[in-house]
């Protein structure tokens, strides 16, 4: 039996406010790890990510039930007969690794576009690392005239 794998990197992470409610009791194994894109903090109050070339922090988590995927699904607004525009995440499978830089293998992540988080106020997380409640005041640096 193969296990279904999702890299998580806000939200859903262990310790964060959906991973109760989603993921607690149906995790097997959790494992600190990267992919790579762009993050973002929304002024919502969490993250979202982009396809593109930053590394990004977070856990790789294993479920035995691929029905978790479906519970995910409703929790990130994606529906797969949707338009990509018209879910709030689209999920994909990238490749994620472990942080030592090696090749996990394929997981599902729920992916934004860049269009959808300009919209959204997006605010770029140069760490690659989307705490909870961290959030930059202003989107563009102030300056003095």
């Amino acid at each position: 039996m193969s296990l279904l794998k999702v890299f998580v990197y806000g939200t859903l992470k262990p310790g964060q406010c959906n991973y109760q409610r989603y993921c607690a009791g149906k995790v097997v194994a959790a494992q600190p790890a990267t992919a790579f894109g762009r993050l973002f903090a929304l002024p919502v109050g969490y993250p979202a990510m982009t396809a593109g070339g930053d590394p990004i922090s977070g856990m790789l988590l294993s479920f035995s039930d691929p029905a978790v995927l479906h519970d995910l699904d409703r929790l990130e607004d994606y529906d797969p007969h949707r338009l990509p525009a018209h879910n709030e995440y689209n999920r994909c499978q990238i490749e994620v690794f472990d942080l030592s830089g090696q090749k996990l293998e394929l997981a599902w992540v729920y992916l934004m576009t860049p269009e959808q988080v300009d919209r959204r106020g997006g605010v770029p997380v140069a760490s690659g690392c989307w705490v909870a409640g961290e959030f930059p005041e202003n989107k563009y640096e102030k300056t003095d005239f």
